[in-house]
Order: C-alpha cells, then sequence, then structure tokens
C-alpha cells in the first residue's frame, strides 16, 4: 500500500522522469509578440515567461503573508506572484496597472471591500477581473494544444491559482505550466491536476497606453 501510495504521489508531484517536448515536436509554431515594452530585445510574451522561470529557478518559499509596499521578498511568494514577477521582466508593473484599473471601474471587483494596493494584485480573482477586460481569453480545453503559447497566463480551481504556460510540453502536447503551489517542481505537467477556468494571451498592443505602466527603474 505505501508503495502504491508513493508511486501515485510522485507521478501526482511530477517527480518521476519523463521526456520534456517543445512545440517543434508537435508542429506548432511559436507565437512572438509584436510588443517589447521594455526594449530589452525580447518580445513581450517571452520576457514573461522568461520571468516565470526565474521566479520557478529561484524557489521562493510558500508564504502568502501580507507586505507594505506589496512586493515579498524574492525568496518568499505565492501563485500570483510568479505572475507580477514575469511581467516585471517585460517591465510591467502589474501592482500599479492593477490598481489603476480598480480606480476606474471599482464595480468590477467585487472581491475588494476596501482598496489596498499591496495586496489587492495578489488576489487570483483580481488578476481574472484584470486580465478578462486586458488580455486575449482563450480556449480552456487543453486538448487544443495549437492554442496554448509559452507566456500566457491561466487560471485555475474557481479562481483559487494561477501560472504562466512554459515552453516545455507533455508527451500529449499540453504544456507545462510554470506556477508555485509550494510544490516541488514549480514548472510541471500541471494540467493533469488543476482545472482550468481562465486562459488569457496579454498583447499590449490591444490595450489603451493609460492602462501600460512601467515598471520604475
Amino acid at each position: 500500500m505505501s508503495v502504491s501510495v508513493g508511486l501515485y504521489a510522485s507521478y501526482y508531484y511530477n517527480l518521476l522522469p519523463a521526456k520534456i517536448y517543445t512545440a517543434e515536436d508537435f508542429g506548432i509554431e511559436t507565437l512572438h509578440s509584436s510588443v517589447d515594452f521594455d526594449g530589452d530585445g525580447t518580445d513581450d510574451y517571452t520576457d514573461i515567461l522568461l520571468g516565470a522561470r526565474m521566479d520557478a529557478e529561484n524557489h521562493p518559499r510558500y508564504d502568502g503573508s501580507y507586505y507594505d509596499g506589496g512586493f515579498p521578498p524574492d525568496d518568499i511568494g505565492v501563485c500570483t506572484d510568479v505572475v507580477w514577477r514575469a511581467f516585471k521582466n517585460a517591465g510591467y508593473n502589474l501592482r500599479e496597472m492593477v490598481d489603476y484599473d480598480v480606480s476606474l471601474r471599482p464595480e468590477a471587483y467585487p472581491a475588494i471591500e476596501k482598496r489596498d494596493n499591496n495586496i489587492d494584485f495578489r488576489r487570483v480573482v483580481n488578476l481574472r477581473v484584470f486580465f478578462e477586460e486586458y488580455a486575449i481569453s482563450l480556449t480552456v480545453d487543453t486538448d487544443e494544444i495549437n492554442e496554448w503559447q509559452p507566456g500566457d497566463i491561466v487560471i485555475f480551481n474557481n479562481n483559487k491559482h494561477i501560472g504562466i504556460v512554459s515552453d516545455k510540453q507533455n508527451a500529449d502536447g499540453q504544456p507545462y505550466i510554470i506556477h508555485n503551489s509550494g510544490q516541488p517542481k514549480r514548472e510541471e505537467d500541471y494540467l493533469k491536476r488543476g482545472n482550468v477556468v481562465g486562459h488569457y494571451r496579454f498583447d499590449a498592443s490591444l490595450v489603451n497606453p493609460s492602462i501600460l505602466i512601467e515598471w520604475p527603474e
């Protein structure tokens, strides 16, 4: 019994060796954003992917404590911290972008009873409202493998969890997800255990420039 439980846990948390595939293995063209918001020579989609991966490699301890100033230190984080750090790598200040939108459309954020930009952007339900308005909404069908691209944002489990799509894929062509729920591997084959409720692609060329707030140098 204990052996079976151990094997299941190893499968569940992706601790067993598995071959990693890429879009090219399935004939899928990788999309690149027309926008390079921070002017670093790397397009936004790639910057978002790489920013999420940096957080995964840093492996912050799972801790959702409140922080004055909003941003926890690099060695601490939760799922939403993966997202703002990914956007930071592309030059965006997601905290201020969400806060500005809350000021414009308070009625769109029913979960916010009292505005607090130290925490509002670190709640999945608020990020979903933001991305529903300013990102492209895409399929939640994980079998439509052509529709999943590196740097996409994915929301799971009734607005309880969020992650970034990787450029790695499993044997069925489904993408790995970069996320933080305190699990051993932060870039992993997660779609097999996460219920997708939202899938978005942030194309800044389609967003009113007033919403796009730069990360301060």
